[in-house]
């Protein structure tokens, strides 16, 4: 019983908070449900899909294996591209050795893990992610991978980089 009891605890202390900062030990501020430290110069990889036709959850961020670029899902089936070269890359073989488990979801929010189609899926409506910020990533990152994707803090911009070369965005 007592066993029982404390890992129900345990599990609702895990659930009660809904933010999660990933290489530190807090986060910003109240808007925020996923941070990343800092302190690396490091950034998240997307997911490297060859049949985007499934996704159909608007705000889906991806690396399309089969042209090489970063994209976004903004509209009924309209993929906006985010890299400006066509030439990309990626690491493919990287992603062919590991087995994904088809079940496979984490949910960081309020609202759990929803209905909503998606491998990490952040379910607040009132919350953000902040991207790994990184200094000129372009000149900080030596071996980026193929998908990666962060804020630069020097242009403030958002980075992306397709396999060959980053594409800078800003609002």
């Amino acid at each position: 019983m007592k066993n029982s009891l404390l890992i129900l605890m345990c599990f609702t202390a895990i659930t009660a908070k809904s933010q999660i900062a990933i290489g530190k030990t807090t986060i910003t501020n109240t808007s925020v449900s996923l941070e990343f430290t800092d302190a690396e110069n490091k950034g998240i990889i997307l997911p490297y899909v060859e049949e985007k036709s499934g996704i159909t959850e608007n705000g889906s961020v991806i690396f399309d294996n089969t042209d090489h670029k970063v994209k976004y899902l903004k509209g009924n089936n309209d993929w906006f591209d985010l890299s400006v070269d066509i030439t990309g890359k990626s690491d493919i073989a990287i992603q062919q050795t590991k087995t994904e488990l088809t079940t496979a979801k984490t949910g960081i929010g309020t609202n759990g893990a929803d209905s909503t189609n998606g491998i990490l899926v952040l379910t607040d409506t009132d919350k953000a992610m902040i991207l790994p910020r990184v200094a000129s990533p372009h000149l900080n990152i030596i071996n980026p991978a193929s998908g990666m994707m962060v804020y630069d803090t020097t242009k403030k911009q958002l980075a992306v980089y397709n396999g060959t070369v980053w594409s800078f965005w800003k609002p």
